[in-house]
Formats: structure tokens, sequence, C-alpha cells
């Protein structure tokens, strides 16, 4: 018999202040799998991952995830969000900010256990990130920030990663490199991951699974189900039409709001 489904939406809804963000969303997501959650801006991408972080409750029918209802401070989730408060001047080290996600504890105010430290090392290891341990976080990169903060989320070894606009201010060969390593760190844990996009392109080549919000509707499956026209003309309920060059990259014509949202 197969494990039950990591996460599973039956007759979900979700919104704001009585306010519908989308509706009737049924899907089943299992352990392993890489998923993509894509759509417009504004269309409910971040409110799925306030349901799964216990943020926020469904307007409507219901989400489990871990065969349990969703609670605040999960340790089985590891969490990146969009926006993290790092600026230039910042001196905190690396490896401090890492350790946090295994500790809770507040920077500054506790030494390393070796606990904390080992698990912080092992994870910065995982994303080939060692070599930064020591550096201030002010000084790092883009792409280098972006491999602490999902060090960061892996430290209390997790059984779900849910990632915000990870790829975000990335350069073409940085969102390549990220992609790879999470997916990496999927394959190699055994670990699910559900990644917020814009550019469904530079993942196209590891997803699993696609959800496609808009429109209010949800529609999940396989990327070659989910990325047609008919489905994104159901979906939207207007005419829609998806594209693909010779490398395999998509892009979705028709969407007045957000037309290249889709494309490289």
């Amino acid at each position: 018999m197969s494990p039950p489904a990591i996460i599973v939406a039956e007759n979900l809804a979700a919104g704001y202040r009585g306010s519908t963000v989308w509706h009737e969303a049924n899907f089943a997501i299992d352990r392993g799998e890489f998923v993509a959650i894509i759509g417009p801006n504004g269309s409910g991408k971040t409110t799925l991952f306030r349901l799964l972080l216990g943020l926020q409750q469904p307007l409507q029918g219901g989400i489990k995830i871990f065969n349990a209802l969703p609670h605040r401070g999960n340790p089985r989730i590891g969490y990146v969000p969009q926006h993290h408060s790092i600026d230039s001047d910042m001196t905190t080290e690396s490896l401090e900010l890492v350790r946090l996600g295994f500790s809770g504890k507040h920077w500054g105010l506790n030494p390393f256990s070796r606990t904390d430290l080992e698990a912080a090392l092992s994870a910065m290891k995982d994303v080939g990130a060692e070599k930064l341990a020591h550096r201030s976080l002010g000084t790092l990169s883009g792409g280098e920030l972006q491999r602490i903060f999902l060090a960061e989320s892996l430290v209390s070894n997790p059984d779900l990663l849910l990632l915000d606009e990870p790829l975000s201010n990335l350069d073409i060969r940085r969102e390549g490199e990220l992609v790879q390593l999470v997916d990496s760190v999927v394959r190699s844990r055994n670990v699910t991951a559900l990644l917020i996009a814009h550019n469904i392109n530079p993942l196209l080549p590891v997803l699993d699974k696609v959800i496609y919000i808009a429109n209010g509707n949800v529609k999940i499956g396989k990327p070659e189900e989910v990325l047609t026209s008919e489905s994104l003309t159901a979906l939207y309920g207007t005419q829609i039409e998806v594209l693909r060059d010779s490398r395999g990259h998509v892009a979705v014509i028709g969407i007045e709001e957000d037309p290249h949202h889709c494309e490289r």
C-alpha cells in the first residue's frame, strides 16, 4: 500500500474577510514531489502557503498536511519567505542564521551548542554553502543568500519545503543553479517541495507537478497536462494559447494583465 499523501485538499476555498480568492481546489501531493505554483499576480499563490502554515483558515472545504490540520510552528515544514530583512551592513555570519533554523534562538544571545553547529554545517554542506559559513550576510550576492535561506529551511530536517519566489531577482544562470540545487535536495532527502514562481521555464525539466492558480480556479497535474491551451483556456474562462519553442520553453498568450508571466 502506498504511503498517504503529504498534502490533501478537498473542495478547498480560500480568501480574506469573506472574499473568495480561489475555490473548489482538489489535489494531493505526495512525498518526494517537486511542485511549482504559478499564476498571475494576486491570484492567491501565497495564500496556499498561509493555509499550510496554519496562518489562515479555509473559507470552505478542508486541507490536511501530514494527515492532520495545519498549525503554526510545525517543525516538519521548512519555509523560505519571499522577503528577508538583509541589508549590506548586516554583519551577522551566515552560519548563525542557519543555526537559528534549528534552535529558534535569537541572534547574539546564545552560544552554539554542538548539536546546533553540526546541524547547521550539515545543511550548509547540502546546499554547497559551507564556504560561506563565516561570511557576513550583508556581503553575499542574491544567489548566495538564497543558498543560505535554503540551508536555514533544511536545518531541522523537514518533510516539506515551502519556497516563496526564491528565483526572483536572480539572473538566468543563478536561476538554473538554484533550481538544480532544490531538485537535488528533493531527491536526496525525499522531501516534498512547493515553489512559487512567475517563470516556469527554469523549472520544467525537474518538476513532478504544477499547481496553476488563476481566475479563482486551481488546476494541478503534470506540466504537460496543465500547460496546454485547452487546460488554461478552461482555467481562465477565455481563449489562451500556450506556445513552446525549440528548447521546450513555454509562453502563455492571451492574459491581459501579465502576458509574459511564463515567458523567458
